[in-house]
């Protein structure tokens, strides 16, 4: 299932989910400017790796998907969920407007 949240929404979400996962699908470079903790990332530009390191996840886990605007996050979000995720939530406004905690 694929759901677009608010920064809200999300952290008060990911208090509560012992199975969240954050995923930042964003560039290398864009994650060298700042990164929301504990997040992993697979560059979505990345094609066939990107597919293959979406395959080593666990499907049964939510995924909290983010990029720099929440375009690209939404289209992760997608494949997720066309290749049997249980849960990819989207960050609306991606990192460009988030305003919690940033790691550099």
């Amino acid at each position: 299932m694929i759901k677009d949240i608010t920064q809200d929404e999300w952290v008060e979400m990911i208090e509560n989910d012992k199975d969240a996962v954050i995923l930042d699908v964003r560039t290398d470079d864009e994650v060298a400017e700042g990164y929301i903790p504990g997040m992993i990332n697979y560059d979505i530009h990345g094609g066939q790796e990107f597919m293959d390191q979406l395959n080593t996840l666990d499907k049964s886990k939510n995924y909290y998907v983010y990029c720099r605007s929440g375009a690209r996050s939404g289209q992760a979000c997608q494949i997720m969920d066309q290749n049997g995720f249980a849960n990819a939530y989207n960050l609306i406004g991606g990192f460009m407007n988030w305003d919690g905690d940033i790691e550099e």
